[in-house]
């Protein structure tokens, strides 16, 4: 077994995803469920129903502020009867006699410092900054990531460490075993190549990058102000039917991956890429639609997407940003129980975001007035969560119609 295909689900949603997963059969039921220390879940998924996985409407069906993704886990998944007679992952079975053959004792800490879960990017697998941190495994060297890439079922492996300051939200990626570092990864049909090494390729962004495919944008024109590889020009092009794309990037690394990308999926002439900060662009008044998909805040971004608005009919802007939630007052009511408290957290985050969309509509009206000379009316139409990136900062996406009035 080189890694379990599972969900990735907020524990207080856990069981509602499993109980959706399995009225679909997508559910491995041989298996456990297995609960993270970051406070979600993985639920194990059959290989055979992997591709079949609408996230989005799973969502749906859960709650509106769920969060789900795709993960691999090394970490074993029992199944109840044999829960406690296994003798651990393959993994571990691969490199508890290798280190002991470098005179190590196998350890509990070392155990708890293998991946517990990954990235698959074909015959790649990418690490994550919290295992193999422990001075043991260097004596071990090449050694070491020979018997990780047999365990994990790959040909080459690379590890993240974090993400770099260089305006270019470069990550900051090493190769452990193998030259190269070119990637191909497949999400909904669409075709992604990119250097691991050099670009973010975010697996958590799937639902979102699945609602936009949703979209009926024929005959529009889009701008997407932060391209990137190509994460939301896609979907745009390949299943929501934009006429055309205009597509700004500054990161020269990015922008190599999203020309080979529209290639790829046969769009190139459909989008015409801009380099170079966005706030320079040239364009105004062609856009339909545009989209502002950089976090934590696409603020800067603003008066641009303002200017590209048609100035007769207006359009939608889709802004990105990380919004923070207050922390419950739980010495207030410590009568409460957890399920009220979970309710009440909800209504609290949703109120938060609501705010802040209020806000940010009100600002955009300001701009567009400031910009045109004419008064606009903007309506939010949607808000929709994407992720958490830590305890009450969630990742949310608004969705304002602007229209001249």
């Amino acid at each position: 077994m080189d890694g379990v295909p599972c969900l990735r689900v907020s524990q207080c949603h856990a069981q509602h995803f499993r109980r959706s997963l399995e009225s679909s059969g997508a559910v491995d039921l041989t298996l456990c469920l297995l609960k993270e220390t970051d406070g979600t879940v993985l639920l194990p998924i059959l290989p055979s129903c992997l591709s079949q996985l609408d996230l989005q409407s799973l969502r749906s069906k859960v709650a509106a502020d769920s969060y789900c993704e795709i993960v691999w886990s090394q970490t074993p998944l029992q199944s109840k009867k044999r829960r406690g007679k296994t003798g651990g992952s393959k993994l571990e079975k691969i490199l508890q006699p290798l280190m002991e053959s470098h005179g190590e004792t196998w350890t509990e800490e070392l155990r708890r410092d293998l991946p517990r879960s990954f990235q698959r990017h074909g015959d790649l697998v990418l690490l994550g900054d919290g295992c193999f941190s422990l001075p043991q495994w260097r004596k071990m060297e090449q050694q070491l990531w020979s018997a990780v890439a047999t365990g994990l079922g790959a040909e080459r492996l690379a590890k993240m460490s974090r993400i770099s300051k260089d305006g270019f939200r470069s990550p900051v990626v090493t190769m452990l075993l193998g030259e190269r570092s070119w990637v191909k990864h497949v999400d909904n049909g669409i075709t992604y190549e990119f250097d691991v090494t050099k670009c973010m390729f975010s697996i958590g962004n799937i639902t979102e990058k699945l609602r936009v495919a949703g979209f009926d944008c024929r005959g529009e024109t889009v701008v997407d102000l932060y391209a990137g590889i190509g994460y939301f020009t896609l979907p745009f092009l390949v299943h929501a039917g934009a006429s055309h794309v205009h597509a700004c990037e500054w990161n020269p690394d990015a922008i190599e991956a999203l020309q080979k990308n529209l290639e790829a999926n046969g769009v190139s002439e459909c989008c015409t890429i801009h380099r170079g900060d966005n706030r320079q662009l040239q364009l105004c008044d062609i856009a339909d639609r545009v989209n502002l998909g950089l976090i934590p805040s696409s603020e800067d971004g603003w008066p641009v997407a303002c200017r590209l608005l048609k100035r007769k009919t207006g359009g939608i802007l889709h802004i990105h940003q990380n919004v923070t939630s207050p922390l419950p007052n739980t010495t207030a009511s410590p009568a409460v129980n957890d399920a009220t408290q979970r309710v009440s957290g909800k209504k609290a985050n949703r109120e938060v975001w609501q705010a802040w969309a209020d806000d940010a509509a009100n600002r955009i009206t300001c701009l567009l007035r400031d910009i045109t000379g004419v008064s606009w009316t903007t309506n939010i139409q949607h808000i929709e969560r994407v992720k958490s990136y830590a305890p009450h900062v969630h990742h949310v996406v608004l969705d304002l119609d602007c229209r001249p009035s």
